[in-house]
């Protein structure tokens, strides 16, 4: 009876660590998430920016040699990414595979006009310095016209503050409410054992030797569950990668050590904090108060 009464003891230890260890892991992968898309939220903006093409139109009367200097000095120039030739006839075919017909049988002529597409490092993509960039280029002689999408230029930049604010926001109320759910399950797990915290107490123990093994076990449990939200970030972050490679999460070694860092310290201060406050409470209770 001793034994299986013992067995069933041991059962309960084991589910009360195993419950908290996975609700630290849990709300520390939620936290390690909402961390990666703050730190990533330019990764991810600047990807978008430098998705938007700027057309340089030129004239008909345009020379080769023009244009070859026209394209290298683009290329060479610190706001640009890309520049690429696209002649009339490259732009018609394209045009016309978009569109599935050929529009030249119709008009009888290719109105569509050479043009060299440019891709804008994402630090150059704002409207003021869009602007500034176009009047540079429109200045030449040769140059018909220089097009972008202006509406979206200004919508992508609102966007972007947007997201990164609203990120801060949630970032901080998830943060509050990670605490509060750790503590919360800390405290439940110590509330089981308050009858042995008194007896200690009343045999003499000092509140530090009673605290030391609590903290101590809760701290290891923490760890545990730092460990878990962390290979689950990892497993989350590869399957994103795979998916959209062209983010390259996993190209910057310094902010997955941040985050992953920070998922572990915070496993670990926050079950010390919570377990030093539990076991306290308990601690400075009446006899007769452990029963309420």
């Amino acid at each position: 009876m001793g034994k299986s009464f013992e067995n069933y003891q041991k059962r309960k230890l084991i589910s009360s660590y195993f419950s908290v260890v996975l609700s630290i892991g849990l709300v520390l992968f939620l936290l390690g998430v909402l961390g990666l898309l703050l730190l990533n939220t330019k990764k991810m903006a600047d990807h978008f920016k430098e998705q938007i093409t700027v057309s340089v139109f030129l004239k008909e009367s345009a020379k080769e040699v023009e244009i070859n200097q026209l394209q290298k000095s683009l290329a060479m120039a610190d706001y640009i990414k890309s520049a690429t030739y696209v002649s009339k006839e490259e732009a018609a075919k394209q045009h016309s595979e978009e569109i599935g017909e050929n529009f030249m049988d119709f008009l009888g002529y290719n109105p569509l006009k050479n043009s060299i597409d440019i891709k804008l490092n994402a630090d150059f993509v704002s409207p003021v310095q869009l602007e500034e960039i176009a009047a540079e280029i429109s200045a030449k002689g040769y140059v018909e016209e220089v097009s972008y999408d202006k509406p979206l230029v200004g919508l992508l930049n609102d966007n972007v503050k947007k997201m990164g604010f609203w990120i801060l926001i949630a970032s901080g109320i998830f943060t509050f409410i990670a605490v509060l759910l750790i503590n919360s399950s800390i405290r439940l797990s110590i509330y089981a054992k308050r009858f042995i915290i008194k007896t200690m107490q009343m045999v003499g123990a000092t509140k530090t030797f009673i605290r030391r093994p609590f903290i101590w076990t809760n701290i290891q449990l923490g760890m545990l569950g730092s460990l878990l939200a962390i290979l689950a970030l990892g497993g989350l972050l590869y399957y994103l990668n795979s998916t959209f490679p062209a983010l390259d999460l996993l190209g910057d070694p310094l902010t997955l050590g941040i985050v992953f860092g920070s998922v572990f310290i915070l496993g670990i201060l926050i079950s010390w904090v919570s377990t030093f406050f539990a076991t306290q409470r308990f601690l400075n209770l009446q006899t007769d108060e452990l029963y309420y």
